[in-house]
């Protein structure tokens, strides 16, 4: 099965490709949804693909927007060029860029969106009809439904198991448009449902004990990955292009051991799942719970808590350089961090190592500091064990120690 993960610019979707994802699927600047995404040139997405065929892994790109007349200007030459540098698969909404996608990009296969709310067998022989290869499953399936879709399916299956959940029905809330005319089908959403808002009836407030806010909590399936790996799932999505390359680094991290382990022993202990969402937490996210997997959910699992955003400050620097023989390792700072402070490396060839922080210097002065308070400043320090580029550091919370 895949590890498949969000990007939303090229840094981000190699990070993703070196921490362990199989694929990253990412939009272009064009027929896409995510439209605050910095999103790709046709450049970018040439590079990507070299990248990622490289390393023997996959590109997507999406064109899930549900276009409007004046959206589908310059789609033949654009499903042209993602034909010509060789992007994998598209992953669209629209029946009609399917079927250009069939003529213009013949090599390139059609991931049918989360956005056409797929729930059933009957919408996965249609769209198998048309020339897709895979479905991407509303996430709304709860496992019962997806046994079962998962023993009959003619296409491939793919489901979402981390990131954000729609308040609406996948994906379909017109609430962005009706309130900021910001059409959330067509990538401009608001996420009106996760501001705060006041309850009046009869023009009196009733909710006294603070605001209300409708969104959902974020899909966090850590327990479910084993099922879903036997049910022989195709692909296991990431939501998020628009986080941060550490949540990034972190969540594909945690999921990519998550399989990988399971696969080796064949099974997961209650010390392994609790240690795996021990991990999942240290990235910046929203509280979370299981979605649909479980069934319908209820007001406790899912409704988003104004009080319930938990970003932290834990990742500290990322590695630029690093020389074995001198152990010195060059930093590029990313929040405060001082000397003394237990400090978590992590990366894609290494597992979480601490070390108390010794002292360290400015790269261009060489000046010795004891406080790290310039964003994106460089630093010099010695680490006593084998470190890489891209490897990342988080600051170890003194009641963690």
């Amino acid at each position: 099965m895949e590890l498949l993960a969000p990007a939303g610019y090229l840094e981000k979707a190699k990070i993703a490709l070196l921490y362990g994802a199989d694929a990253v699927y990412v939009g272009g600047k064009s027929f896409s949804l995510r439209a605050r995404a910095s999103n790709f040139t046709m450049a970018d997405l040439e590079e990507l693909a070299t990248f990622a065929h490289g390393l023997n892994k996959k590109v997507y790109v999406t064109m899930n927007i549900v276009p409007h007349d004046d959206d589908l200007e310059g789609l033949k030459e654009y499903l042209t060029d993602l034909n010509r540098i060789g992007i994998d698969a598209i992953i669209t909404t629209s029946r009609y860029i399917m079927k250009q996608a069939k003529k213009y990009a013949p090599n390139v296969e059609v991931h049918v969106s989360t956005q056409n709310s797929i729930t059933n067998l009957k919408q996965i022989e249609y769209y198998k009809s048309l020339g897709a290869t895979r479905t991407v499953l509303a996430r709304e399936v709860n496992m019962e439904e997806l046994e079962y879709l998962a023993k009959n399916s003619p296409l491939e299956l793919e489901v979402f198991i981390h990131g954000g959940m729609c308040a609406s029905y996948s994906g379909r809330c017109v609430l962005s448009n009706y309130m900021t005319n910001r059409d959330a089908n067509r990538g401009g959403c608001a996420h009106s449902c996760r501001w705060n808002y006041t309850l009046k009836k009869n023009n009196q407030v009733v909710n006294n004990e603070g605001y209300f806010s409708m969104g959902s909590k974020d899909l966090q399936a850590i327990r479910f990955i084993p099922k879903l790996i036997d049910l022989n799932v195709a692909s296991f999505k990431i939501e998020g292009r628009m986080k941060s390359t550490y949540y990034l680094a972190t969540v594909v991290k945690c999921y990519r051991d998550i399989i990988d382990l399971y696969q080796k022993q064949g099974y997961l202990t209650e010390e392994d799942y609790k240690y795996f969402e021990k991990e999942i937490r240290k990235a910046e996210n929203r509280l979370t719970s299981v979605g649909f997997y479980k069934g319908l959910p209820t007001i406790e699992e899912q409704l988003y808590d104004n009080r319930s955003e938990h970003p932290t400050k834990e990742y500290v620097g990322v590695v630029l350089n690093y020389d074995e023989v001198t152990k010195i390792a060059v930093i590029e700072q990313r929040n405060y961090f001082e000397t003394g402070d237990t400090l978590e490396f992590f990366g894609p060839k290494l597992n979480n190592t601490l070390m108390e922080c010794p002292k360290f210097y400015d790269f261009n002065s060489n000046e010795e500091l004891t406080v790290a308070r310039h964003p994106l400043q460089k630093l010099i320090m010695k680490v006593e064990f084998p470190v890489q580029k891209d490897d990342m550091i988080r600051l170890v919370k003194k009641d963690e120690n």
